[in-house]
Order: C-alpha cells, then structure tokens, then sequence
C-alpha cells in the first residue's frame, strides 16, 4: 500500500470521525434547548381537564372549580329559571350569543349541552373580576332588576349577567361571559377543558 492511500484512507476516517463526532455534539447541546420548551409539569397541570361531580348539585347551587387559573362555575338552574332565560332577550346585548364566547355545541339559548347544568368561566368580560352568583328568580336586588330570573352580578363595575351568562345592555362589560370547552362523561360527570368531540 502507498503512503498516499494510506493518507488518503486516514483523511478519510478522520473526516467521518470529525463529522460523527461534530452531530453528536449538536444533538447533545440541542436536547437541553428543545427541552426548556417543553412547559413545567405545573404548566401542564394547569391546562389539564377538570372532572366535576354533578350528581349532588341541587338546583338553584352552584359548584366552583379552578381551570387554567380561572374560576369555573357549574350551576344547577332550577325548571322555572330555564323557562324564564327568554323573557329578558330584549335587555340582553347579545342574547343569541352571536359573539364567540361559547363552544358550537353550547350555541343555543341556554349555552349548555344540557338546559339546566350551565357551565361558564366565572371571570367578568369587562376587566376581569369575579361576579357573584345571584340564583333567586325575581330577586328584589336593584343590582339585577328585580324582575329576572336571577344571574351574575359583578361588584367591581356593575356588570350583570343572566342565568346563561349573557350581557345586560348598558354595563360596562362587553361580552357574554365565556363556556369552556366541557363533555359529559356519564350524566353523573362532567368533563372542564376536553372537547365534546375529543377522543
């Protein structure tokens, strides 16, 4: 053997050798880069579904839990008050709910999948304080009239709501108040934060 194919032959393996070692130090120095994307497990904690227990709520209660960060309410509206939520249409700003403020599954007068469990981010639409739930029906409070089928009221502005989270005209908040994307697991079980059509 030659001493230039032998050279050759060395240059050969040191090129291999440099390049093999070169894409091991770049997927060695990449895997911590592509990692810090990755979000913490608290993170990922906080956007996963929230399971709530819908079997005991009695009608006209509500039942608070924490998705995302936010509050999330699941009320039992009583027969009456679902009868009643198309009285006040004409002192609502959206009561067709119009806006992209709900999942399409909850795009019908009650905003729910089911007329009497309402589920909704209780996080006021104006600056985002937290309403107060206000079950009565024809509640005499000034704050919602007196002659609805009761709603949410927030103390910070003044913002009302009714029974299905949508707007009184003439408040400061702009929007119905938002639903989550929820499924019904069983009856007894509802879902906070999975799609109706997930998997």
């Amino acid at each position: 053997m030659s001493s230039d194919e032998i050279n050759e032959s060395r240059r050969h393996f040191l090129t291999l050798a440099t390049v093999v070692a070169g894409a091991v130090g770049a997927v060695m120095a990449a895997v911590p880069f592509v990692s810090s994307m990755e979000p913490s497990a608290r993170a990922k904690a906080l956007g996963e579904p929230v399971d709530v227990d819908v079997s005991k709520i009695e009608p006209g209660s509500q039942v608070k839990v924490k998705w995302r960060g936010k509050p999330v309410w699941v009320v039992q509206r009583p027969q009456e008050a679902v009868a009643a939520l198309p009285k006040v249409d004409g002192r609502l700003r959206d009561p067709k709910s119009q806006e992209l403020q709900q999942p399409t599954y909850c795009k019908n007068e009650y905003r729910s999948i089911k007329p009497e469990l309402f589920v909704v981010v209780g996080v006021c639409t104006h600056l985002g304080c937290s309403p107060t739930y206000k079950p009565q029906a024809n509640d005499p409070d000034p704050q919602l009239g007196g002659d609805g089928p009761g709603g949410f009221f927030c103390p910070c502005h003044g913002s009302k709501y009714d029974l299905a989270g949508r707007v009184f005209k003439g408040v400061p908040a702009p929007l119905n108040l938002q639903v989550p994307p929820y499924k019904f697991v069983s009856d007894a079980l509802i879902r906070v934060g999975e799609d109706e059509g997930a998997a």
